[in-house]
């Protein structure tokens, strides 16, 4: 790979730098027919644009031509200032390229995937004799077979929950399954069958598991009928508790596989992908195909900064699939741009053969109708929203006497238990919404700060903030700066950020603290602004609703990140103040000893029969639990 950038260390002020097609017309000269990509700049350095090309020389002569460009190409040309070059092996490449520098650099021209979460998916543990089912998320580092992607943890919860009646395999924790001398609620409520007690033996669990594994893959089609087979045995036996059991099993495989909705027969592994665009706004729709079955739908909403179909749906496939594993098919509503250097930089990436089809007739096509069905629903929905958005928005402005309708509005809020567990919690919304991928927790760390002390904590999150913020974004060029700071609390509340923005010489972020009002009745709120008297809107305003529902999500959002941070300290053993060690020996400590307590209470030679437990590491276990009680 090859840069061909040119840079110049005494650049002109922005307003006397040329640009245009002349500018591009200078670099064409120094370019040749490689593959590659190519970055077109603005006078401040900002990526407008980042193109592929098969060859770059006649790929960057279209942008120099003076007219036959669409607006929105046009316009980026009129702003281009600079260019900036990497060749590249193959286009494959130069594709793969161009879209891991899209999601980096989100330039302002380009089709951008704005939701980049992963997706859940089940895993079948294969390190332990008794494996666990289990939801997963994230690098799969653990050994074990893999199911998914699912749509939703609530897709993946729903298929574990009839999974876990139809073969019986445990969701406990190692750790948990280790220290058991009973039989859990799991087993009573007939989802387990107990493995950690001994109440079915190794070969007759593995059967299971491999039962379960083979369903996940779709290969179920006589799994049923054996299942009714054994059944009737069962009955002619007079084993009627087992004829019972099995009767359940049945019954929950039936709801698992009716649950689904949509269970193609001709797409064994594969995502549907429906598009539909409307008013420059752009919805796609994607079925996850596993197995045969829908493993759930989930909607985007791409910014296509004018762009067509076929060019949104392009920009949206590279970069929905550049951190993902795509599946053996994609099926698609539109026909997209260079479909077969798609599928083949694809299939280079995840090292199988992967196809994409538009449907012409048959199931595929009912399939991609529903999809962009669903897309054209969903669009309308949130036009609709937006609509609404914009007017609350507006109303804001105008109840607050706001210098401008806000785009940004931050919401912070505090959440502890007597000081304990202390966190700060930041939420964002605009125009479209809450802006989750903006949402950032804070665990409060100052020792100065007194427990409970919420003026306190307050001002160590807004500090931090607006730290952060200068130094990351000191022109307010990036769009990370807010318009409206709402603070959960009083006149107190406000005085105190007040004098933090003051410090970092912030004075033109307006800000609202919101208390409770009388009989801290939910419609009595109060609004504190500095240098104003306190005010109230009217009960059945929808302003006033509006900021309850920030209010709410900013406090929904604040106790869950309280209770994740509670339940990790309560995880937290006399174990992990040992030296030496560290989350594998002490996973494999309690796995031995059932309990932090057992271990505490063993002797050297018990300790070193612990795999990884060296005579060295055992006295200095022994020794800490016997020199610090």
């Amino acid at each position: 790979m090859t840069d061909l950038n040119d840079h110049s260390e005494n650049a002109a002020p922005a307003s006397d730098v040329p640009r245009g097609h002349r500018v591009i017309e200078a670099y064409v000269k120094q370019l040749d027919g490689s593959p590659g990509v190519y970055r077109m700049l603005d006078p401040e350095h900002n990526v407008l644009y980042v193109g592929k090309a098969k060859n770059l020389k006649n790929r960057v002569s279209n942008y120099a031509r003076v007219s036959g460009h669409t607006p929105r190409i046009a316009k980026m040309i009129s702003e281009t200032s600079q260019m900036m070059f990497l060749t590249t092996r193959t286009e494959t490449e130069a594709l793969l390229l161009e879209q891991n520098l899209i999601k980096q650099l989100k330039p302002r021209y380009n089709v951008l995937l704005r939701d980049d979460k992963s997706f859940p998916n089940i895993l079948v543990t294969h390190d332990h004799e008794f494996p666990q089912i289990t939801k997963h998320r994230g690098a799969r580092k653990r050994k074990g077979a893999y199911f998914g992607p699912f749509a939703s943890a609530s897709s993946v919860n729903r298929t574990l929950n009839q999974l876990q009646k139809v073969f019986l395999l445990r969701n406990c924790s190692d750790a948990d399954f280790a220290s058991r001398t009973r039989p859990c609620l799991q087993y009573q409520i007939k989802r387990c069958t107990a493995p950690c007690v001994g109440h079915i033996s190794k070969a007759d669990y593995a059967a299971l598991v491999d039962e379960a594994e083979r369903f996940l893959k779709g290969q179920h089609s006589n799994l049923q009928e054996r299942l009714a087979l054994e059944m009737q045995e069962a009955s002619d036996e007079m084993e009627f508790e087992k004829a019972a059991a099995l009767r359940d099993r049945i019954r929950a495989l039936t709801q698992v596989q009716t649950a689904q909705g949509i269970n193609p027969r001709t797409v064994g592994e594969g995502d549907v992908i429906g598009l539909h665009m409307e008013n420059g706004q752009a919805c796609v729709q994607v079925f996850f195909i596993r197995a045969h079955q829908n493993w759930g739908n989930k909607d985007f909403y791409p910014r296509t900064t004018g762009a067509e179909a076929e060019e949104v749906l392009s920009g949206f496939i590279g970069q929905f699939y550049e951190n993902r594993e795509p599946p053996r098919q994609l099926i698609l509503s539109h026909d997209i741009e260079e479909r077969e250097l798609m599928a083949e930089a694809l299939s280079e990436k995840a090292g199988k053969k992967v196809e994409i089809i538009v449907p012409q007739r048959g199931e595929k096509v009912e399939l991609v109708a529903s999809a962009t069905r669903n897309a054209r629903e969903s669009l309308g929905r949130k036009m609709s929203e937006s609509a609404t958005q914009a007017k609350l928005l507006e109303g804001l402005k105008e109840a607050f006497d706001l210098p401008r309708v806000p785009e940004r509005i931050e919401v912070y809020d505090n959440s502890h238990i007597q000081g304990a567990h202390a966190v700060g919690a930041m939420i964002v919304a605009g125009p479209e919404g809450f802006m989750k991928n903006q949402y950032r927790k804070y665990d409060i760390r100052g020792d100065e700060i007194t427990p409970g002390d919420d003026f306190g904590m307050m001002k160590e999150v807004l500090t931090r903030r607006f730290k952060r913020l200068v130094k990351e974004d000191p022109d307010r060029s990036k769009g990370l700066w807010p318009d409206l700071l709402l603070i959960d609390g009083g006149a107190g509340q406000v005085s105190a950020v007040h004098e933090i923005m003051s410090q970092f010489e912030v004075t033109d972020v307006p800000m609202i603290g919101v208390a409770k009002g009388i009989d801290r009745d939910q419609g009595k709120e109060e609004f504190h602004r500095k240098g104003a008297r306190p005010m109230a809107l009217r009960r059945n305003d929808p302003v006033l609703y509006f900021i309850q529902r920030l209010r709410d999500e900013a406090h929904r959002f604040a106790i869950g990140t309280h209770r994740a941070k509670r339940s990790k300290a309560m995880g937290i053993t006399k174990l992990d103040e040992v030296p030496g060690i560290g989350a594998s020996r002490k996973r494999a400590l309690l796995a031995h000893f059932g309990s932090s307590k057992a271990v505490s209470g063993a002797n050297v030679a018990d300790l070193k029969a612990v795999e990884g437990i060296s005579e060295k590491v055992a006295q200095t276990i022994y020794d800490f639990f016997h020199e610090n009680g």
